[in-house]
This record gives C-alpha cells, sequence and structure tokens, in this order.
C-alpha cells in the first residue's frame, strides 16, 4: 500500500531519540568524582519525579540512566605514590614557557578550564608515572613538559 493512503502517526516523524554515549575505557573515579556522580543521580531523580509532562519525564529518565550507570561501573582509583602523578594527583608543572596547574581526575568531573583534566587526556596520559623534576615528552617534542611539584 503506498505511503500516501495510511494514516501515520506523528511520532514517526520525529527525530529519534539515542541514549546518551558512554565514554570508552574504565571509568576510574576520584573519591570527590564518586560524590559528584551520586549528586547527579540524586538530582536526575528529582528531575524524574517532577517532571511536568511525559516528554520532560523521558528526557530525564534518559539522563538518569546515563548518570545510574556511570555510578554503577565507577571504580575509585587507589591514591596515588607520593610524590609520582596519578589519578587523584594536583600538579605544578611548566609547558613552553607556562607554568599551570592541573588535577587528573576521572571523565565525569573533568572540567579542563577549571584546572580538571580527565586521567585519559593526552597531557595526563604524558604526565603519568612522572615525579617532581621530570621532563615528560608531549605532543611529539622531547622534555616538554617540566614536573616542578606533585601533590
Amino acid at each position: 500500500m503506498s505511503v500516501a493512503f495510511r494514516r501515520e502517526s506523528d511520532e514517526e516523524h520525529l527525530e529519534p531519540k539515542f541514549e546518551l554515549p558512554l565514554p570508552t575505557g574504565p571509568n576510574i573515579v576520584t573519591a570527590r568524582g564518586l560524590s559528584l556522580l551520586k549528586a547527579k543521580v540524586a538530582e536526575w531523580s528529582a528531575m524524574v519525579a517532577g517532571a511536568a509532562d511525559d516528554d520532560a519525564r523521558r528526557k530525564a529518565k534518559r539522563d538518569l540512566a546515563y548518570w545510574n550507570t556511570r555510578l554503577s561501573t565507577a571504580r575509585v582509583a587507589e591514591p596515588p605514590v607520593t610524590g609520582v602523578i596519578g589519578i587523584g594527583s594536583r600538579v605544578l608543572f611548566r609547558l613552553k614557557g607556562t607554568t599551570r596547574t592541573l588535577e587528573i581526575v576521572g571523565h565525569d568531573e573533568a572540567e579542563p578550564a577549571n584546572g580538571r583534566i580527565a586521567f585519559n587526556a593526552p597531557l595526563a596520559k604524558a604526565m603519568i608515572g612522572a615525579s617532581q623534576g621530570d621532563w615528560v615528552d608531549f605532543g611529539g617534542v622531547d622534555e616538554a613538559v617540566e614536573v616542578i611539584t606533585v601533590g
């Protein structure tokens, strides 16, 4: 039967709704990151309960499913060895003549603008395992990063 002669629902013309994509790799978090995940689950649970209509509830449930998955797969990182860069370390370093401070954290708590980068970010990958005074290769440049302090 031709499409022109059958009644179609309005739902057929809507954009498909996909689940939120999960980051690849392990879901390693700091203790702070675990607390943030719990807060997100509570926030989205409240949004589901208080949704004004079915569409808002569906959207909130989608986000709640994402945060529930992130919480259920979260694994708190072991504290880094003193003086060695790891997940949870705060690092003072010099790159291209500029001194900066970064904290290496889990994916969901990363905020590069606020000095928190995910452990799987290229700069974090380059620095993990280094110690104070080490020079680290980064971006194809030998000894591009000088590690000043690790906390």
